[in-house]
């Protein structure tokens, strides 16, 4: 109880300050009042500012331009993408310089690499030469490769130097890395021998040589490494940075932990929009052109429904033999079976799309996964099967429903088809988001409506051959 006290006094308090900023703000902004804005904005955390744009987009040039270059580089890289997009087109040339020069290399690569290819050209323009010599060489390697996370500005020593001469290297270059938590080793040749905390340095005598704390032991990406590599790793290193090395090991860059966790976040962004049977948004659902969200959703559904076509292909083919004619309260059951059969296969899916991007599991653990779906597949049809076959065996004896004759026998058809269909949709569920990884295509694509839908067309055909099978006697 007290903790949910305070949580909700924080939460009155910060909102109570956060309504004095707007009393605040907005007279200034309408009457465009420079100097009143620099000092309220000054006195402002940078999260309250990137809150000020996100709530008054109108005002939000105005803000920027009233804002030191290093505060207003800190609001702009925490703003979301279309934010930064229309601040860069709207604001004058000199402040778009301003802003460019001063970004840190890895947001600055984040951000070019989402622009058009126009914007680019001119915004690569307005960078001083070394800046831009870091930007092309960063917007060279492939797009989804570590390559395109890393920042240049980082702290490296020689293992001859001591420790004073560390931290005097540190109080000259310091304020120009992106961060001076881990202090990285390198030979004359800039190869790369190991990393060091800042605390080990900290806590040792200053006349230590560096090489006395060196254990070579070091987890270092290839710039060529898949992004995705990357979250995986930070996942299990408990580190706020690691390095980045070429093919010969020389020390290229740095990746660090605010950039994998805004790529994460985008990742289970779009994972979640596929699993969900569209395609990645790529930008937030407000924000996206009518046309284009309609063309994403369509083209699955298309897809989707072409691919459902199957079920009424079955459907007719089994109509033919005169099951349903026979026994029409068949029928009845379609909608239970398949849907049944498509949320085990969903459950199963999602499972393992998690179980996969989270590093849980590999292409080798096929064969585990497999099992374990099989094990669980029976036992949970089984329980279902059971309540399908008591649904029936309740509706015929407190005669809310008359199945006729011969009910045993749809309910034993009810609880093995509900066995075979659930077994189905969890092995396709679990095994689909491993093939298509096998094949380098992304889990997230075999999508709750991917699986439903094949889960379908073959239930249907398990359904039906359960029946024919079970109810033989019955169809002449």
């Amino acid at each position: 109880m007290a903790y949910i006290a305070a949580t909700l006094s924080y939460f009155q308090r910060w909102t109570m300050e956060n309504e004095m900023l707007t009393e605040i703000f907005l007279p200034l902004a309408e009457e465009g009042s420079s100097a009143g804005l620099q000092e309220l904005l000054d006195e402002q955390l940078i999260m309250d500012i990137a809150e000020l744009i996100d709530e008054y987009p109108q005002y939000e040039n105005l803000i920027i331009s009233n804002l030191s270059v290093k505060r207003a580089v800190s609001a702009f890289k925490i703003l979301d993408f279309p934010t930064q997009e229309r601040i860069i087109k709207s604001l004058p040339g000199h402040k778009v310089a301003e802003l460019i020069n001063e970004l840190p290399p890895d947001d600055r690569t984040a951000l070019l690499s989402e622009l058009p290819s126009p914007v680019v050209k001119e915004l690569l323009k307005l960078m001083n030469a070394e800046e831009r010599k870091i930007a092309l060489s960063l917007l060279g390697y492939p797009e989804d490769s570590v390559g395109r996370l890393m920042t240049p500005d980082y702290l490296d020593v020689e293992p001859g130097w001591t420790v004073r001469q560390v931290l005097d290297h540190i109080r000259e270059h310091g304020k120009d890395s992106e961060t001076i938590d881990v202090i990285y080793i390198v030979d004359e040749y800039g190869k790369l021998m190991d990393d060091i905390r800042i605390r080990e340095i900290l806590l040792v005598d200053p006349a230590t040589q560096i090489s006395a704390l060196m254990d070579g032991r070091f987890t270092a990406f290839s710039v060529s490494d898949s992004q995705e590599e990357a979250i995986n790793v930070f996942r299990k290193e408990n580190r706020v940075a690691l390095p980045v090395t070429d093919e010969q090991d020389i020390l290229l860059g740095i990746v660090t932990i605010d950039d994998v966790l805004w790529l994460a976040n985008e990742e289970y962004t779009e994972d979640i929009q596929k699993i969900g049977g569209t395609e990645a948004l790529d930008e937030p659902y407000l924000d996206i052109a009518l046309s284009r969200l309609v063309r994403k959703r369509a083209s699955v559904l298309i897809i989707l429904f072409l691919s459902e076509m199957l079920t009424t292909t079955a459907m007719q083919h089994y109509q033919e033999t005169g099951i349903f004619l026979s026994v029409a309260d068949l029928i009845l059951f379609i909608p239970l079976i398949m849907s049944s059969g498509g949320n085990s296969g969903s459950q199963a899916s999602t499972l393992i799309i998690q179980a996969m991007a989270l590093g849980e599991v590999g292409l080798a653990d096929w064969w585990r996964v497999m099992r374990r779906e099989l094990i669980s597949g029976l036992l949970l049809g089984m329980g279902l099967g059971a309540i399908g076959f008591i649904r029936v065996l309740l509706w015929q004896e407190l005669h809310i429903h008359d199945y006729g004759p011969h009910w045993i026998l749809m309910g034993l058809t009810i609880f093995f088809s509900l066995i075979g269909v659930i077994l189905w949709g969890s092995l396709i569920g679990s095994m689909l988001p491993i093939v298509l990884k096998k094949f380098k295509a992304d889990p997230a694509t075999s999508s709750a409506p991917f699986v439903a839908t094949l889960v379908d067309v073959v239930g249907i055909v398990i359904y039906c051959s359960i029946a024919a099978m079970i109810m033989r006697g019955m169809l002449h």
